[in-house]
């Protein structure tokens, strides 16, 4: 992944091997036996993302081997991180000291530099061996030179950069933000304003970096105006808190960029929001760490930081960071949110539980906490619990607006789930009112009615409506061959049964539901092989899934045709026929 800078090393070569096939724990114990067994923990430790004991493993085979480069790179990552920028700034300087080309180092020791307002440092660089890229370093040298007070030069660099039309927005942005720092809010509103207000729209920050700017313009109204547009009059609490205070008439003050270093730390913010792609998460985390230790109060960085670690599955340091952000903080209502979506994807659903209810209370009216509560509820399979939050998000929307197709969903699997089917049922239809052809309602819908043998017909065209949008979902393509099972039309239900299992060799109903459809087209060998496999796959800790383990033993031991006579369900011939 990128900056792990893990190159060909001699005792790599010699022991590649034993990392492929020895434990992490292993590993951690040999660590103390010297170098090849600390360079074995920190790569170990790497691939799986624990870039604390990546830090500590390639620290102490640093320690045999003061002069490697590699290992210095790995360091400086881990503790980049980490955000412990002031532990990779000596070790990114020993790089330097060396006269190694290493971009990870040359990112840590400008990012210190900047820290430290050492503008003329940043602007002595060479370029060539120290740089970070041509567009971070064009927006370094810029707000470097407004550091050392020179707009003008500042905006020589930021020009210049804009005539890569590849880096034309960056760099007019960033004017736009040097402009404003240096209270040109007139410059600024033009820049951002031109081509119907392409930079003010680009993101979240943008906009309210605009807003802030006409409202140093005394603009409130025209501030608050772009602001109902571009978020199509749906705030947040941060939003409306903002808001708020136009609607007051109060003066926003300018807190984006105000100074070169806050400037410098929405460069490196600028970055990461821009690779926060899955591939390169470590590099947007990289720099996202870095806006924090130059601006701790960043919150938008801590924010994406607290992502891109969940991203990564290092839920404990995601946890840690959305905790980071004040409760007085106008974002800290969406800080919890997320810390309670990385509670929930670490297995502590208790815990994320708590957070949300905390913040239903603190913030009663908003409908997105509520639906957060109810997601985790049904996912937790607290079905009672989860229906009282959907009722209260579905309270606090618009009537009719297409976003609450959602709502009504997630409810109805909910009301399906408690066997209240005539709720359930209306809300899937309300659902498909709202979003008429949204697959994952069409063939629940349908699939459920099937499962009831009411309205098959209906529910056939639904699910064939479903697979043709979504025709590589596994789960909608069993739901098209079961119905037509239901249907009594085996022979067609066979091949949606087997491009169902294709898709999803390991799920327990899809391989049951074929072996039904074997046994139906008498394939009896074929069925029982199925629904051994089916045996096979089913969790038994999983209380919420349709694959009954004593009714396929069953099948097994009688056949089908016993099980269906013993249910009193009517025997297959008789379906065929009909």
């Amino acid at each position: 992944m990128a900056f792990r800078f893990i190159r060909s090393l001699t005792i790599a070569a010699t022991c590649s091997a034993l990392l492929s096939t020895t434990s992490t724990a292993a590993l951690a114990q040999s660590a103390s036996h010297g170098l090849a067994g600390a360079y074995l923990a920190g790569r170990a430790a790497t691939y799986e993302g624990d870039f604390a004991a990546t830090a500590d493993y390639f620290a102490r085979a640093l320690a045999r081997d003061p002069e490697n480069a590699v290992l210095m790179d790995n360091v400086v990552f881990s503790r980049m991180a980490l955000g412990q920028l002031d532990r990779a700034e000596p070790v990114a300087r020993r790089i330097w000291d060396r006269g190694a080309v290493s971009q990870i180092a040359n990112v840590a020791v400008a990012g210190a530099m900047a820290k430290t307002q050492d503008f003329g440092g940043l602007l002595a660089r060479d370029l060539e061996t120290q740089g970070t890229g041509n567009l971070t370093d064009g927006l370094i040298n810029a707000w470097a030179h407004l550091g050392n007070g020179s707009v003008s030069k500042a905006v020589e660099e930021l020009t210049a950069l804009s005539e890569d039309e590849n880096l034309i927005f960056f760099a007019d942005y960033h004017r736009a933000l040097a402009l404003a720092s240096v209270g040109d809010y007139q410059g600024a509103a033009d820049m951002m304003s031109a081509d119907d207000r392409r930079l003010a729209r680009s993101s979240r920050r943008s906009v309210l970096a605009y807003v802030q700017i006409l409202s140093q313009l005394d603009r409130g109204d025209e501030a608050l105006e772009f602001m109902e547009l571009a978020f199509a009059g749906r705030f947040d609490p941060a939003l409306t808190h903002v808001a708020d205070q136009l609607r007051a008439g109060e003066t926003l003050a300018f807190d984006i960029a105000p100074t070169p270093v806050d400037g410098l730390a929405e460069t490196f913010f600028t970055l990461s929001v821009a690779l926060s792609g899955d591939a390169s998460a470590d590099l947007s985390l990289i720099y996202a760490q870095l806006t924090v230790a130059l601006r701790p109060d960043h919150v938008d960085a801590l924010l994406l930081s607290a992502d891109v670690l969940d991203q990564l599955g290092r839920y404990d340091l995601s946890i840690e960071a959305y905790g980071k952000v004040p409760a007085t903080h106008p974002e800290y209502h969406a800080a919890e949110l997320g810390r309670a979506e990385a509670l929930r994807r670490s297995a502590k659903p208790d815990a994320a539980a708590e957070v949300l209810s905390n913040l239903a209370k603190a913030y009663p009216d908003d409908p997105a906490v509520h639906l957060e509560l109810g997601d985790l509820q049904r996912q937790q399979e607290n079905y009672a619990k989860a229906v009282p939050a959907y009722d209260r998000a579905l309270e606090l929307t618009a009537e009719g607006s297409s976003r609450n197709w959602i709502l009504h969903y997630a409810r109805g699997i909910s009301h399906e789930r408690l066997k209240n089917w005539e709720l359930a049922e209306a809300d899937f239809r309300a659902a498909l009112d709202l979003n008429p052809d949204q697959p994952q309602v069409l063939n629940y819908l349908g699939y459920s009615m099937v499962e009831k043998q009411i309205n098959l017909d209906e529910a056939l065209s639904m699910i064939e409506r479903a697979v043709a949008a979504e025709p590589e979902s596994g789960y909608i393509v069993d739901s098209l061959g079961w119905v037509l099972y239901r249907l009594g039309r085996y022979g067609e239900a066979v091949g949606h049964l087997e491009t169902a299992v294709e898709l999803m060799p390991v799920d327990p109903v899809v391989n049951d539901h074929l072996g039904d459809v074997y046994w139906a087209v008498g394939r009896a060998r074929e069925a029982e092989f199925q629904w051994r496999r089916a045996l096979s796959f089913i969790d038994p800790e999983d209380t919420d899934s349709e694959a009954d383990p004593d009714r396929i033993r069953s099948k097994l031991d009688l056949g089908l045709d016993a099980v269906l006579a013993e249910e009193g369900a009517e025997p297959l011939k008789v379906a065929q026929d009909g």
